[in-house]
């Protein structure tokens, strides 16, 4: 792993150490990344329904559960090969071509990982060291600040501009400079939840090429989107021989606790990639590999069924938040919506974060969190709720905010 140069400390990829060399903080220097913590700690204290951590309160489909139970039973239980069992790599493989009508060589062009973030982390690590730069949009996704810390390269952003969060490809455009190594995408967006548009994509893939920048996108939340199309950036015209691909089971299929991601892309990315991987985790999760396999495999109904399921809570949640006197930003993809508390008079969404399990037991996360400091100072009075929870639990989310207007 990279050492920090003492020249260039952490603070300029967007992190601090503390004293005592163990505690990251957030990007803006005021809230730790233990914000999810610190807030899923208040909603205990509080009794309050946690709406602030992105993961499902119910399984995934019962085929994957069994699967993974047979596996277990049947003794898939020691290291699966490096770059992943054949009968996934397959699935994957099988699924590109499926939905986005990408040839890919399950042999050389895909990697399963632990998770999308090791994928996505040993992807930055691959191709970006110190005296590099890796542009992020902003806010972004929280790991991708620490592990752009971690390479020791230079941590740019551009913003995402409301009401529709798309990027400013202008700014973009300026932050771009002969060390840009990496640019990474992440479409559908967490934390903002939009989906970007062809024309957005396309410019991207135009300025990498311009710069001789590796794309490495997070498509994670690929078939949570409402409305909206999702484009894969690799099937873009230039974009296949500089793009790696990441995605994962956990968002699609409700098992975000199994840490089974994969990425694709050409043999030269994905090998380097993959020698990351192996002093990383060298192995994923065994016996949960063929499940995911099956699950890939799943009809076109599934996957509809599932975006369909979770458009309707999205709803149900936004209608509460905007009752209880917020801007609501309605999501187009992921399971995440945003909203402003400018109009109920709140300027300091941290600070409100922070009050609200208590004030009407609904916790959620500030999106000053995702920043640098700009950033951070923009998104001030913004924060995230997840609306992937049983109907029940949205629906008493929504009569406790209903109580806000007369408790602020």
């Amino acid at each position: 792993m990279n050492q920090q140069n003492p020249s260039r400390p952490l603070r300029r990829s967007g992190w601090q150490r503390t004293a005592a060399g163990a505690n990251l903080l957030s990007p803006s220097g005021r809230l730790g990344t233990v914000i999810f913590e610190e807030i899923t700690g208040l909603a205990a204290v509080h009794g309050a329904i946690n709406l602030g951590q992105g993961y499902p309160d119910e399984d995934g489909p019962a085929i994957l559960l069994n699967s993974a139970r047979e596996n277990i039973a049947g003794g898939m239980n020691q290291y699966a090969p490096g770059r992943g069992l054949p009968v996934l790599r397959e699935a994957i493989a099988a699924h590109q071509e499926r939905f986005y009508g990408l040839a890919v060589d399950p042999e050389r062009e895909v990697a399963v990982t632990t998770g999308a973030t090791e994928a996505i982390a040993a992807s930055i690590l691959a191709f970006a060291g110190p005296g590099d730069e890796v542009l992020t949009f902003e806010p972004f996704y929280d790991s991708y600040g620490a592990i752009i810390g971690l390479s020791g390269a230079r941590h740019t952003t551009a913003p995402l501009v409301g009401p529709q969060f798309q990027p400013d490809l202008e700014a973009m455009e300026a932050a771009m400079s002969d060390r840009t190594k990496v640019i990474v995408v992440n479409n559908p967006h967490n934390p903002m939840g939009s989906v970007f548009s062809r024309a957005a994509l396309e410019r991207i893939v135009r300025i990498a090429e311009r710069f001789g920048a590796i794309i490495v996108t997070d498509e994670v939340y690929e078939h949570l989107t409402f409305g909206a199309e999702h484009i894969p950036v690799a099937t873009l015209p230039g974009a296949w021989e500089r793009t790696v691909t990441i995605s994962s089971a956990g968002k699609t299929f409700s098992v975000t606790g199994w840490k089974i991601g994969w990425l694709t892309g050409p043999a030269a990315l994905t090998d380097a990639v993959r020698t990351v991987k192996s002093f990383l985790s060298y192995s994923s999760g065994t016996p949960f590999q063929g499940a995911v396999a099956l699950g890939l495999g799943m009809d076109d109904a599934f996957y509809s069924g599932v975006a369909a399921a979770l458009q309707h809570k999205r709803d149900v949640l936004g209608a509460g938040l905007r009752d209880a006197g917020f801007d609501v930003f309605t999501p187009r993809g992921t399971y995440f919506t945003i909203v402003d508390a400018a109009p109920l008079g709140i300027t300091d969404a941290p600070a409100l974060a922070r009050r609200l399990p208590e004030l009407v037991g609904v916790a959620a996360i500030p999106v000053a969190v995702f920043c640098h400091d700009d950033g951070a100072r923009r998104t001030r009075s913004l924060l995230r709720f997840a609306f992937c929870k049983k109907e029940t639990v949205l629906a008493e989310a929504v009569q406790r905010l209903a109580l806000l207007k007369d408790r602020l």
